[in-house]
């Protein structure tokens, strides 16, 4: 019976995550987290553009708010801005726009998509990226495409640091899969080696130094 009611829990929450997520639009919502407090829930909401979440003098949140009290039965949701001030490095955010971008444009350019997206990427400074897509692209027989630049990290505990999300175009020919996997210049991999411009100037005069010795060393040759 418990196992019921936590199950039916999780879908409730997946439930609210998905309609604030479609109400506000796709592609510019990356994760919307629930916390229960004793006030009542708070609901965070990461996006890159808050002027559209949270419309003129606050009225789009008023109308979200009373919607999930009506609508999902939340004693005192209190929804919170958690604005993204680098785009580029969500995940979540990225793959959305791709999906747009195939659903407007068409599946057939959709290496035109992929490398501008990719461009963008490593524009802003990314360490590492991956897009994958997946459908009838471009002909009607499914195949698979990669697009990737840079160091990404699969396994390990350093493959916990690269942010990873997925999204789904429905397009003409039919449904194509995006994932995308970026690993941003801010992220901390505890296996990574940096050496500082100090060492490489030391090992220079080291060198410099040994090459002077083996001249001084050389025997003079007899004419």
């Amino acid at each position: 019976m418990e196992e019921k009611n936590v199950v039916k829990f999780k879908k409730e929450e997946f439930t609210i995550r998905e309609y604030i997520k479609n109400s506000i639009g796709k592609g510019k919502v990356s994760k919307v987290r629930i916390e229960y407090t004793p006030v009542g829930e708070k609901i965070i909401v990461s996006t890159s553009k808050p002027g559209l979440v949270i419309g003129r003098g606050g009225e789009r949140i008023e109308e979200l708010t009373g919607i999930l009290k009506r609508r999902f039965k939340l004693e005192n949701p209190h929804i919170e801005i958690d604005e993204i001030k680098n785009p580029e490095f969500d995940a979540q955010i990225v793959a959305d726009e791709i999906a747009t971008a195939l659903e407007n444009v068409g599946p057939l350019k959709f290496k035109v998509i992929a490398y501008k997206m990719l461009q963008k990427i490593i524009g802003a400074g990314a360490r590492g990226v991956e897009i994958r897509l997946g459908g009838k692209l471009p002909s009607a027989r499914a195949k698979s495409w990669r697009f990737s630049y840079g160091y990404l990290k699969k396994t390990g505990d350093s493959a916990k640091v690269v942010d990873r999300a997925q999204a789904i175009a429905q397009t003409k020919p039919g449904t194509v899969g995006v994932k995308v996997a970026i690993l941003s210049p801010y992220a901390k991999i505890t296996d990574s080696v940096s050496i500082n411009d100090e060492f490489i100037e030391k090992l220079g005069k080291i060198k410099i130094e040994n090459e002077e010795r083996a001249k001084l060393k050389k025997p003079a040759r007899k004419k």
